[in-house]
């Protein structure tokens, strides 16, 4: 799945909408301690510089894709790791500064690429307990809720930019089902899709405000009362 995104790095960075500043002052008004972040799967580290550098006194952002990272924007409270796949969960652990370390683990929309049953435990191990609070979107949710979402009931956010057509058709060639299709000889945006969607849209040079719509959960370790209640 890396390689994927390695493809399409640059188009990536240039095409994700910003999340509200906003939904991560509420995260981190969830942690007592603000010294560690990570964000999992942070791309081109854009939460990790637009939104937890503003809270935290170090942020880990890590992801599998080199490609990603070399997209990155360099800030002094936060270091890029490359973490291939093959990565043991004690050389992450090492890399987040250890067991209950990590004040607040945010992951977006690379959660659909995890392989959540070897992540779980490292985020349980590297959360700080008690305290540590782990936020994102997933229908499946072994933590303690923290009141903001909870499994089977997301929070809601909605994220507002405004777009040219242009931008609309670079943000669908970064998807990832696109690439997995190209990657098979398949194009699913040929010239005729391609000509139906910017009809639809009204012309290359109309700018219209998009929203996209996103889900949160929060919660934190789950302790042994609540282990016993599930």
């Amino acid at each position: 799945m890396a390689d994927l995104y390695d493809m399409q790095a640059e188009i990536y960075a240039d095409t994700r909408p910003k999340y509200p500043k906003e939904w991560f002052a509420l995260l981190a008004a969830l942690t007592p301690h603000h010294i560690v972040a990570w964000d999992a799967g942070t791309g081109n580290g854009q939460a990790a510089f637009d939104q937890l550098a503003d809270h935290y006194d170090r942020v880990v952002a890590t992801d599998v894709s080199e490609g990603q990272l070399k997209h990155a924007v360099p800030h002094t409270k936060i270091r890029y790791i490359h973490t291939p796949i093959s990565m043991p969960e004690d050389g992450l652990l090492a890399l987040l500064g250890g067991e209950d370390a990590v004040d607040l683990v945010t992951i977006a929309t690379a959660v659909h690429c995890f392989d959540l049953e070897k992540f779980y435990p490292v985020v349980e191990r590297a959360l700080r307990k008690p305290g540590g609070v782990v936020a994102y979107r997933n229908l499946t949710f072994p933590f303690d809720s923290v009141g903001v979402g909870a499994e089977g009931e997301q929070a809601a956010f909605e994220m507002k930019t405004n777009a040219s057509f242009e931008w609309i058709l670079q943000l669908l060639r970064t998807w990832s089902t696109v690439n997995i299709a190209k990657k098979q000889g398949i194009n699913l945006l040929p010239a005729e899709v391609v000509e139906e969607l910017e009809k639809a849209w009204g012309g290359r040079s109309l700018i219209r405000e998009v929203t996209f719509s996103s889900f949160v959960i929060a919660g934190k370790p789950r302790t042994p009362a609540t282990l016993r209640e599930g």
